[in-house]
């Protein structure tokens, strides 16, 4: 089909081509950032923890008393005692820290002993004995702790006690780091002190108990037993049991000391979509606003052809005298339209990209990947076309004599 005829429409009618034109442009600049912002946060969202999460449940039941180390010690060692005794609980652990626990302690890691700065920051999970086996953890390098390594974090504070950490296990995010290309096994680093900690074992995935800080990715675990206050219980159990042994280890726990309160006592899949809840209101947001900004382009589409229909019933009925068919009528406006949202693409696509610069600068967003633009593109011709599909059948029905009988 000869699109001269279409380009001398179009001039004739420019203000309102341009409108076509800007309002595509503005969509299409749009749609291709927020389909990358939705994917970065479905991408955020479905990152896993490493942990056996459909097995496991928190609770964080702080001691009353806290007069001294050794009562919170024979306290916690207690309290995992008890626990250990409810019906189906499979392995208990005392840890400093949790994945989705929205608050995340990180720690400087070097090399060498005199080395300034750090090499990586990585954030430290404290634990007893049954750690690895009540997360889950699966090691893809190296060995497990052995029980003389672990030690209490009471006689690791104090000073001049001679005590150090003697090994740690790392996710495979921190040993590439530190090691890139080589086996990180048997490798020593120093955090915590100018004492050399040694990698005795590497797991594949262990997720930041906080990754809002998106430039920390390393995890290491440490044979501590934490003492503290606020130290958390994880119970691993049978997905069908949490609730039943969730609602039993509290009651366990109060047994003990009637006047506790649980600070918090949660699911791990729960805790999952607690911490996920903006991520995935935001990612619907963007959704609303994409299919709200499509809706629009398409009715400003609709309402231009169903408009230019009107205004050229006289050239299309003198086209139809001269023998034009229904589908050619059909395909000059499916080509009008193309041709407005082709134009209207190619300026949305140097908007786009100048929108991604712009919120790469205010907002340290990652730089929008081409593969994006092409699918904003094909979005937009695929609505444009069925957009003008009604007006332009409605202009294919125009009969000749009805057209030309002003003439």
């Amino acid at each position: 089909m000869d699109i001269r005829p279409i380009f001398s429409t179009l001039r004739r009618h420019k203000t309102a081509a341009a409108l076509i034109v800007i309002e595509i442009a503005l969509a299409c600049a749009i749609i291709c950032n927020a389909i990358y912002l939705i994917d970065r946060r479905i991408d955020h969202m479905s990152r896993p923890s490493g942990t056996v999460e459909n097995e496991l449940l928190r609770i964080q039941m702080p001691s009353i008393d806290e007069t001294a180390d050794v009562d919170r010690k024979a306290g916690i060692q207690r309290d995992l005692v008890a626990l250990r005794a409810i019906p189906g609980v499979r392995h208990v652990a005392a840890v400093s820290q949790i994945p989705y626990g929205n608050s995340s302690s990180t720690s400087g890691v070097r090399l060498n002993p005199d080395q300034r700065n750090n090499t990586i920051l990585a954030s430290p999970y404290l634990g007893t004995e049954d750690l690895l086996d009540t997360f889950g953890l699966q090691l893809i390098a190296g060995r497990r702790f052995n029980p003389d390594e672990f030690v209490d974090m009471g006689d690791l504070s104090r000073e001049g006690g001679g005590i150090s950490i003697p090994s740690a296990i790392v996710n495979r995010a921190m040993a590439e780091r530190l090691f890139p290309g080589e086996d990180a096994i048997g490798k020593q680093f120093y955090s915590w002190g100018d004492r050399p900690i040694r990698i005795v074992g590497v797991v594949e995935t262990l997720a930041l108990p906080n990754d809002s800080n998106g430039s920390v990715t390393a995890t290491m675990l440490f044979p501590v037993r934490d003492d503290s206050n606020g130290t958390n219980y994880v119970i691993r159990t049978d997905p069908a049991q949490r609730r039943q042994v969730l609602d039993a280890a509290v009651a366990a726990l109060k047994q003990i000391d009637p006047n506790r309160v649980a600070v918090n006592s949660d699911l791990m899949s729960d805790l999952r979509e607690k911490y996920y809840r903006e991520d995935r209101a935001m990612a619907m947001l963007l959704v609303v606003v994409c299919i709200a900004l499509l809706v629009v382009t398409a009715l400003g589409i609709v309402g231009l052809a169903s408009f230019w229909v009107q205004q050229r019933n006289k050239q299309i009925g003198i086209r139809r005298a001269l023998g034009a068919t229904r589908a050619q009528i059909l395909r000059y406006f499916q080509l009008e339209n193309f041709l407005l949202a082709t134009m209207g693409i190619g300026l949305g696509m140097l908007c786009a990209y100048g929108l991604n610069q712009l919120m790469m600068s205010r907002y340290e967003l990652g730089r929008l990947p081409l593969v994006y633009l092409p699918i904003g593109a094909v979005a937009l011709w695929l609505l444009g076309q069925i957009a003008v599909y009604w007006p332009a059948r409605r202009a294919a029905s125009v009969p000749p004599a009805v057209a030309t009988r002003s003439i």
